[in-house]
C-alpha cells in the first residue's frame, strides 16, 4: 500500500466501496491465487448521466456544467478544450493542435478529427540544419521556427458544427471569464512554471503573463490573462475566422516576422481540420477504435494488442516479470515499425492495413523469445502486408445520450516553444520538433524517425497522441488517452490491458505502475513501485531498465450496465473527474 498511496491524493480516490461480493480465484502458472473482492480499495467516480475527466478541475467543471444544461459530449468537449487553454497553460491550448475521437450514439458512427499543426509553406527538409548538415541546437524546440500552424480552434469548431448542439459563444463564455478574472496558481502549476523559468523568461510577452517581477508566479498567486480573454472573446463573436484571418492571425504573423519565423498570413488562412476514418481492431471480443495517421498511436496500439492476444496476459499477472517481458518485446517490435513506416498520410503511403493485420502479428510474435530479451540491435522494421488505399493533455467525456469523446491535444514540450504571440495571450507550440529533423537523429522524446516523417511544406508531423475508445457489441465500453510524448502509446495500451485482461476498475487501472520501451534506446523505462524480485528476474532475462519519473496522466471513463465510472490520473494532482 505504501507504493499506491504515494501516487494519489485522497480527494482523487472517490468513495471507498464497502459492498460485499463473492471471492474469486484465478489460475496462474503453478498456483491458484485467491482474490478477496469484498471491497474495492480504490473506487472511480460513478454516475448515471454524464462524466468529464480532465487534467484540471476547473476545466472539468466547465464541461460538467455544459452536460447539466443538456449539451452533449461534443459540446462539453469543446468547452473543456477552450477552458484548458486558460487553466492548463503548459499543455491546454489554442496555439497548438491535436486529435478528437467521437462516438455518435444516434448513428453508431465513430469519427476521427485531425487538427494537428501544419508545417508552414516555407518549411523544408533541412531547415534545422547548419551548412555542414548538423542540427542547430534549440531551433526545432525553442525558436520561432519551431512553431507549426495551430489547429485547435479549427478542430474544436469543426467538431461543434458537425456533431455539437450548442453555440460557440456559449461554450467559450466560461473560459473568457476564467482568463479575465484569473484563477489561483496551484502548487503543481507553480512547479511547472519554475521548471520553465528559462524558457518562458526569454520572451517579454511570456514574462508579462507568467512572471511576477523577475520570477515565475507562485502557488496561491493569481494568473490573470487579459490578452487571452480578448482573443477568446473575438473567437466567440466571430468564430474561427478571427483566429485564422482576423486580428489574432495578424498578431501571430507579426510575431513570426519579428523573430524569423516562417508562418505567413496565407498559412493561417489556409489551415483546415480534417475528418478521417478511425483505425480499428479487435481484442478478445472488444472493438478498439483509435486515431489514424498522422497519429502513430492508434496503429501501434492495435498492432501491439494483436500480438498480445497470443499470450495469457491476465494469467501472467499484472506487472509480473513474465508480463513485463512480454509487453517489452511487443513494444520493441511496434516502435521499430513506427520509425520506418509512419508519417503524414497526405505525403507518404502508410501500410495501415498491414501493420494492424492479425496475420502480420502472427509473424511478429515468432520473433519473441519467452525467456530472453531480444536486443534492439537485432530488431529491424518488419515487412507488413501490402499497402492499402509532451506538453500534451487528454480529456474524456461521456453524456447521458450514449455519446463519448476522447480528445488529446498538445503544445509538444512544456509550455511548447515558451513563446506567447505578443498581444494575443496565446502560447505557441514547438511541434516542428515532432518531425524527423534529420533521419536517424532522436527528437526531444528520444524517438528516431526516417524519411516518412521528414520536414516538408504543409505537412503534418507524426504524433504519438492516442485518444482511444473500446466498444463492446458496438457500444462504448472504455474511453481513455494520455499525454506523455513517446510514452502515450504504451500508457494507453496498459490502461486497456489493465481493464480487459486484469479486470481493474478505472481507478485501479490508472494507479498501477507503468513501463515503456520504444526500441531505441534499448532500455525499459519504469515508474517507481515495481517489485525488487521482479526486477532481478528481468535482469536475468537480459533486460536493462531505468527507474524514473511517472509516465502519463490518463483520463479514463468506463461505461457499464450500471452507469458511468471515471478516474483522473493522480500523477497530476490538479486533475478531476466530475459527474452527475
Amino acid at each position: 500500500m505504501a507504493v499506491i498511496t504515494s501516487l494519489f491524493t485522497v480527494s482523487q480516490v472517490g468513495i471507498i466501496q464497502t459492498s460485499y461480493a463473492q471471492s474469486t480465484s484465478v489460475q496462474s502458472t503453478g498456483a491458484q491465487i485467491q482474490y478477496d473482492t469484498s471491497y474495492d480499495i480504490l473506487s472511480p467516480v460513478r454516475a448515471k448521466n454524464g462524466i468529464v475527466s480532465s487534467e484540471q478541475g476547473l476545466a472539468s467543471q466547465v464541461g460538467l456544467d455544459v452536460l447539466k444544461r443538456g449539451g452533449n459530449a461534443v459540446d462539453a468537449a469543446v468547452a473543456v478544450g477552450f477552458a484548458l487553454a486558460v487553466v492548463l497553460p503548459h499543455a491546454g491550448n489554442i496555439g497548438g493542435g491535436g486529435f478528437m475521437l467521437i462516438h455518435d450514439a444516434k448513428s453508431g458512427k465513430n469519427i476521427a478529427l485531425d487538427f494537428r499543426e501544419l508545417a508552414p509553406a516555407l518549411a523544408h527538409r533541412d531547415m534545422f540544419l547548419d551548412a555542414s548538415g548538423k542540427i542547430i541546437p534549440g531551433n526545432s524546440t525553442s525558436s520561432h521556427l519551431a512553431v507549426g500552424v495551430p489547429g485547435t480552434v479549427a478542430g474544436l469548431d469543426l467538431a461543434l458544427r458537425k456533431y455539437g448542439t450548442m453555440s460557440l459563444k456559449d461554450l467559450i463564455a466560461p473560459s473568457i471569464k476564467l482568463a479575465e478574472q484569473g484563477f489561483e496558481v496551484t502548487p503543481h502549476l507553480a512547479q511547472l512554471l519554475e521548471a520553465s523559468r528559462n524558457q518562458l523568461g526569454k520572451w517579454e510577452s511570456s514574462r508579462a503573463i507568467f512572471f511576477k517581477g523577475d520570477r515565475p508566479l507562485r502557488a496561491g498567486e493569481k494568473l490573470v490573462q487579459k490578452d487571452l480573454s480578448n482573443s477568446l472573446r473575438l473567437i466567440a463573436q466571430q468564430g474561427p475566422k478571427a483566429f485564422y484571418e482576423g486580428s489574432i492571425a495578424q498578431k501571430i504573423v507579426a510575431e513570426m516576422k519579428k523573430h524569423g519565423g516562417m508562418i505567413s498570413a496565407e498559412d493561417m488562412k489556409n489551415y483546415q481540420a480534417v475528418e478521417r476514418l478511425p483505425v480499428t481492431g479487435n481484442y478478445r471480443g472488444y472493438q478498439v477504435v483509435s486515431m489514424p495517421p498522422p497519429s502513430s498511436g492508434g496503429v501501434h496500439v492495435i498492432q501491439m494488442l494483436n500480438m498480445l492476444e497470443h499470450f495469457p496476459i491476465g494469467k501472467q499477472g499484472l506487472n509480473s516479470a513474465q508480463n513485463i517481458h512480454t509487453l517489452t518485446e511487443v513494444m520493441k517490435l511496434a516502435y521499430a515499425d513506427r520509425a520506418e513506416y509512419l508519417g503524414d498520410p497526405d505525403f507518404v503511403k502508410v501500410p495501415m492495413s498491414g501493420l494492424t493485420s492479425k496475420k502480420y502479428a502472427d509473424e511478429l510474435v515468432q520473433h519473441i523469445n519467452p525467456d530472453r530479451a531480444t536486443p534492439s540491435t537485432q530488431i529491424k522494421p518488419g515487412k507488413p502486408l501490402p499497402y492499402e488505399s509532451d506538453q500534451t493533455t487528454h480529456y474524456s467525456v461521456a453524456d447521458k445520450y450514449g455519446n463519448v469523446v476522447a480528445t488529446t491535444y498538445t503544445l509538444n514540450l512544456l509550455f511548447g516553444s515558451g513563446i506567447v504571440a505578443t498581444g494575443t495571450g496565446i502560447t505557441l507550440n514547438n511541434e516542428m520538433d515532432d518531425f524527423s529533423v534529420k533521419a536517424g537523429v532522436p527528437n526531444a522524446f528520444g524517438l528516431v524517425g526516417g524519411e516518412a516523417n521528414s520536414v516538408a511544406s504543409k505537412k503534418r508531423p507524426l504524433s504519438s497522441m492516442t485518444p482511444t475508445m473500446v466498444l463492446k457489441d458496438g457500444k462504448p465500453f472504455l474511453v481513455t488517452g494520455s499525454p506523455g510524448g513517446s510514452r502515450i502509446i504504451t500508457t494507453t495500451l496498459q490502461i486497456i490491458l489493465n481493464v480487459i485482461d486484469h479486470q481493474l476498475n478505472p481507478a485501479e487501472a490508472s494507479i498501477a505502475p507503468r513501463l515503456h520501451h520504444q526500441w531505441e534506446p534499448d532500455v525499459i523505462r519504469m515508474e517507481r513501485g515495481f517489485n525488487a524480485d521482479t526486477l532481478e528476474i528481468l535482469k536475468q532475462k537480459g533486460h536493462k531498465f531505468s527507474i524514473g519519473r511517472s509516465m502519463g496522466r490518463t483520463q479514463t471513463i468506463k461505461i457499464t450496465a450500471d452507469g458511468l465510472e471515471a478516474f483522473a490520473d493522480p500523477r497530476n494532482p490538479d486533475g478531476r473527474a466530475l459527474a452527475y
